[in-house]
């Protein structure tokens, strides 16, 4: 698909990226050569069909050129996240059986060779100079056949392998999910009409991408789909920089997880303290207009009159911050609280929440900017059945879901099952929910105890629960974060100890979506007052509740 959309359009843009101080363009044609370049320089180097490559690196052209290049000699990409420690690095590189690496920078790269351990990597290639690894220069030196690996790439089945991306467990434990050429596709079959509706196939139409592409949606949603529709991606220079690159880059659309609204929302909010009481109030009076018109009572004429000249006085300033060619900006990767949703559709900027999962390639389900539920997740796209099981678990099935889990046939079982008399498996999501009488999704709860934070990270509390009750100071401890920003603990300290300098040596050993930011002391976990099973276990949910408002408190 990628091949041929560059034989038929070489000129067209395709990647925007910054460098050296100036926003620089990649070509389909630039993108195409270049990936039969390092395509060739990587089977010299004795990579095949099969063997699985960890890529890690941030948003740039290289990484969907080596990304492309890999899957196109049959190998299988490891995308894997810049911001993991080196433990992290060495779990996947050695459940995945990597034997080569990429890295973008020679701080990455050391990383990997520290992760990889004795015995090392065949194969650690960096986009940047550094000692002991192959030069992505030397890749992009080698002489490559276009034509001859467009060709080839007809001939390889949809069932193979593409990519491992490994995401957190049922015990905590990252997983690799092993998802097909045919899981990818299927996503971009069953979002075609959407795309088509929502009328992007304009000439100059651009995706501002802010995602790491290791994430399963930007992996798949940035890295191919949209592209897949001749819509240039653009590589956002990061989240403190995306306010003025909506201005900048004007792009048609974005992805986007609920952190993101959550800082922007913060932003507008800030700057509306500065204002007059006045201006105040008419913003004030603009949201509640705006949420009026959705959720009603219907506006009455004065109201009506009053909500169109808002619309010319305030929403119009506000989706000017957003550029004129913005069409929407999707949601995705973790629950957006209807009432943050709410905040921005009032003023006029169209955010619809969508659904989805690494183990389902990973779009399941997408509102519409024409017919927006924001209290549901939409409409499942083209080609996935769903239905909630008896428990309440949402099951989804189609080609888009995944194979299974790498080397770990259990787990594969637990999360994919085939009724008797059915070929085609059905995932169990691990969401609790249902579906509304038009057909939408609506999800009302995990049915695992894993945290899905804000950003759409998923973390095991069970994990970083166990590490701080290793540490002496600390008796007792639940982790917290479901739909937050970040990570609190509740902790029972061990008598008579401060657990201050327990959580630094712990934040140390965890990655950046792990580590703890703030903490509470509370009371001890007893079977008497509810907290512990009669084994001893703590009631998470129990001990969550319980304690909401000093949660709250935490993040406030």
């Amino acid at each position: 698909m990628m091949l041929g959309l560059a034989v038929r359009n070489p000129e067209k843009p395709m990647i925007r990226h910054w460098s050296g101080g100036a926003w620089r363009t990649t070509t389909w044609r630039d993108f195409a050569e270049t990936v039969a370049r390092v395509a060739a320089g990587m089977r010299a180097r004795g990579i095949s069909p099969g063997d699985r490559v960890a890529l890690v690196s941030d948003s740039r052209p290289e990484f969907l050129i080596a990304d492309t290049a890999l899957m196109a000699i049959g190998a299988v990409t490891v995308p894997t996240y810049t911001t993991n420690t080196v433990a992290d690095h060495a779990h996947i590189l050695r459940d995945s059986g990597a034997r080569a690496a990429i890295a973008s920078t020679p701080r990455l790269a050391e990383r990997l060779r520290e992760a990889a351990g004795h015995g090392g990597l065949d194969l650690l290639i960096c986009l940047e100079e550094a000692p002991g690894t192959t030069s992505w220069a030397e890749l992009v030196a080698t002489p490559g056949d276009l034509a001859m690996l467009v060709a080839e790439v007809q001939h390889i089945p949809e069932g193979r392998l593409a990519c491992l991306i490994y995401t957190s467990g049922t015990g905590g434990t990252p997983k690799g999910v092993m998802l097909p050429h045919r899981a990818m596709l299927a996503n971009r079959a069953g979002v075609l009409p959407l795309i088509q509706q929502l009328g992007l196939e304009w000439k100059g139409a651009c995706y501002l991408s802010f995602l790491p592409l290791s994430h399963a949606y930007e992996h798949t949603v940035g890295g191919s789909l949209l592209l897949s529709y001749g819509i240039e991606i653009v590589f956002s220079r990061g989240a403190d920089r995306i306010a003025a690159e909506f201005q900048e880059i004007e792009p048609a659309l974005v992805t986007a997880v609920p952190r993101l609204f959550e800082v922007l929302r913060g932003r507008i909010l800030a700057g509306l303290e500065k204002e007059k009481p006045l201006k105040r109030a008419l913003f004030e009076r603009t949201v509640a207009l705006g949420l009026r018109k959705m959720d009603g009572p219907p506006l009455n004429l004065l109201e009506r009159v009053q909500d169109a000249v808002l619309d010319r006085l305030v929403r119009a300033k506000v989706r000017a911050r957003f550029g004129k060619r913005l069409v929407a900006i999707v949601s995705g990767g973790a629950r957006l609280d209807p009432d943050l949703s709410g905040f921005f559709l009032a003023l006029g900027i169209n955010v619809l929440q969508g659904y989805g999962q690494t183990e389902a390639g990973p779009v399941i389900a997408v509102n519409l900017p024409w017919d927006n539920r924001r209290r549901t997740v939409g409409l499942p796209v083209r080609g996935v059945e769903a239905r909630i099981a008896e428990d309440g678990e949402l099951l989804v099935r189609g080609g888009l879901v995944m194979d299974g889990y790498w080397g770990d046939p259990e787990a594969t079982a637990r999360a994919l099952s085939v009724p008797p008399g059915e070929a085609e498996p059905w995932l169990h999501t691990g969401d609790v929910g249902t579906i509304d009488e038009t057909g939408r999704l609506v999800i009302t709860d995990r049915k695992k105890d894993f945290i899905k934070t804000l950003g759409g990270d998923m973390v095991s509390p069970a994990r970083i629960e166990g590490l701080l009750m290793g540490e002496p100071e600390i008796a007792q401890a639940v982790v917290a974060g479901e739909g937050r920003p970040s990570l609190v603990a509740l902790i029972v300290p061990a008598e008579g100890a401060s657990a201050d300098k327990a959580l630094q040596r712990i934040n140390g050993k965890l990655s950046g979506i792990e580590r703890i930011r703030k903490w509470a002391e509370v009371e001890p976990f007893t079977v008497e007052n509810g907290m512990l099973t009669p084994t001893m276990k703590v009631k998470r949910r129990v001990v969550l509740e319980r304690h909401a408002n000093r949660i709250g408190a935490l993040y406030s």
